[in-house]
């Protein structure tokens, strides 16, 4: 499969790669200094941005680490298969099952046929990414561990860090449909029809359409997050009271797989309803 970029795209990935220097030649030129953490729950590796103390300047490197990872695993999957084939081999009869099956659910739930191809490129990218960051938090891997002194790594003492356990990596998702699908609304509708329809049923419900529309990617966001992370605490409590006696492979591989992989689902198929019924 022969990857192609068009130039918006190759921009876009420019500004982005730009970014990413600038931010790794500051923290070189200054000197950065790992954060002090102690053996609590729920201690994370925050670096803060040189643009103030606001909220949206905190990054989790490991967030950022792993989800390009898991895109360049992606990408080089895809580019592993070279010719789809009529009689196809398992990673085209792996493919074809999940993206046929997103593509139903697609084209049941978008009335309009022009919007069907984008939403589905939409659907398709989420479930993939948050599919493979769900499972590899039930498979033993690497995790690195800032201390004092530098970065600890661990080898198959604990799970592989997955970026959907950020609550930042979902709320963006969510975000992003959220704004995907009524740019799809307008372009559907018109703006003045895209307008009217919170004015709908009775103008007295137009606080009440936008609250609606305001906690879709709220509860899309936290639903993700509270399955993924809680499943980690849950993993960790249960753990200490049976003295890690065999039941953290079993619960790893419940929550981080079983439960990951139907999360995954849940949320591409709330994305794909979300950008379907504003575009009725």
């Amino acid at each position: 499969m022969k990857i192609q970029l068009t130039k918006s795209d190759k921009v876009f990935l420019g500004i982005i790669v730009a970014g990413y220097i600038a931010i790794f030649t500051y923290i070189i030129v200054t000197g950065y200094q790992f954060p002090k953490l102690d053996e609590s729950v729920g201690q994370r590796w925050i670096y803060q941005l040189p643009f103030g103390t606001p909220p949206l300047n905190r990054v989790n490197p490991m967030t950022v680490f792993m989800s390009w990872a898991i895109m360049v695993g992606l990408i080089a999957f895809a580019s592993s298969i070279k010719v789809f084939t009529i009689i196809p081999g398992k990673k085209q009869s792996l493919i074809e099952m999940l993206l046929d099956y997103i593509l139903d659910l697609t084209k049941d739930a978008v009335p309009k046929e022009e919007f069907v191809r984008p939403t589905f490129n939409i659907a398709a990218t989420l479930f993939l990414f948050i599919f493979v960051s769900n499972i590899i938090s039930g498979i033993p891997g690497i995790q690195a561990v800032p201390r004092n002194n530098g970065v600890i790594f661990t080898i198959f003492e604990d799970t592989w860090y997955t970026p959907t356990s950020d609550l930042n990596t979902n709320a963006t998702f969510a975000v992003m449909v959220l704004i995907i699908s009524h740019v799809f609304a307008i372009k559907a509708k018109g703006f003045g029809q895209w307008v009217k329809g919170f004015f709908e049923p009775n103008p007295i419900m137009f606080p009440m359409n936008v609250i609606g529309e305001l906690a879709k990617p709220v509860s899309h966001s936290l639903r993700l997050f509270g399955n993924i992370m809680g499943g980690g605490l849950l993993v960790l409590i249960i753990s200490y009271l049976v003295k890690y006696f065999l039941m953290p492979t079993f619960l790893w591989g419940f929550f981080g797989i079983f439960v990951g992989s139907i999360q995954a689902l849940v949320f591409t198929i709330l994305a794909i309803a979300y950008i379907g019924s504003v575009i009725e």
